[in-house]
């Protein structure tokens, strides 16, 4: 690939573990380039003047300069760079005051990386890139606005992400938040995370309701003898990352 077609990245986040990973999985793409890294809004300002990237990655919540007011600065400057922006927070208002901004783009840090590249890909064509939740919230609101009947509600099924599925049959089977972390290389706390995720997006309370919904979604026979359970309940809130 020649460095004509490749995209050259700038990312900003005031995480420094953050940063470090999405640098880390950006590296690893054949086409894209990363620039450099900023820790706040000042910074990112002051790099994408001095470097002038095709997409700037800004998280929304930065310190000094928040990622909304960076946006507002960079277009203001007329800077020839797409902007992506990322956030914690499924908040609707806050999507559409960053488009109103000037973003062509919006992802979520609960999206998966594949999501965030394909943003980046996106955006630096100057198409608009919303992830899924993120463009199903605002074709709702559209069609509130517009008294449009909605569209039919997503099954339980499509819901969940890849992840969140292979979290379901893991649990369904019997496998404990340790056994799941070991398995799959995450920490027990992220373990955790897609649990609670998983039991929010499908309105459920325990286990054996999750186990009825996996065998009905086919996401789970229970053929295989299942591990030995933990005697403790649950998972440990307090567990490390």
């Amino acid at each position: 690939m020649s460095p004509a077609q490749r995209i050259r990245v700038l990312v900003a986040d005031d995480h420094h573990l953050v940063r470090e990973g999405l640098l880390a999985l950006l590296r690893r793409e054949p086409d894209l380039d990363v620039l450099a890294e900023a820790r706040d809004g000042m910074e990112l300002v002051r790099l994408a003047r001095q470097l002038e990237p095709d997409v700037a990655i800004v998280d929304m919540a930065m310190p000094r300069m928040s990622g909304l007011e960076a946006l507002r600065r960079l277009r203001s400057e007329n800077l020839d760079c797409r902007l992506l922006c990322l956030s914690a927070h499924r908040d609707l208002q806050q999507v559409m005051a960053a488009l109103e901004a000037g973003a062509s783009g919006f992802v979520l840090k609960d999206n998966s990386f594949e999501d965030l590249a394909r943003g980046v890909r996106r955006v630096a064509t100057r198409q608009l890139f919303l992830s899924s939740e993120l463009a199903s919230d605002l074709l709702a609101h559209q069609q509130q606005r517009l008294g449009a009947a909605p569209l039919p509600a997503a099954s339980p099924l499509e819901r969940l992400t890849a992840r969140e599925r292979q979290m379901v049959r893991l649990l369904s089977e019997g496998y404990s938040a340790r056994q799941i972390a070991e398995q799959l290389h995450l920490s027990a706390k992220t373990v955790a995370t897609h649990r609670e995720h998983v039991f929010a997006k499908l309105q459920i309370q325990g286990i054996a309701e999750l186990t009825r919904f996996a065998l009905r979604a086919g996401l789970s026979s229970l053929e295989a003898e299942p591990p030995q359970r933990e005697t403790r309940p649950g998972f440990s809130p307090s567990a490390d990352c």
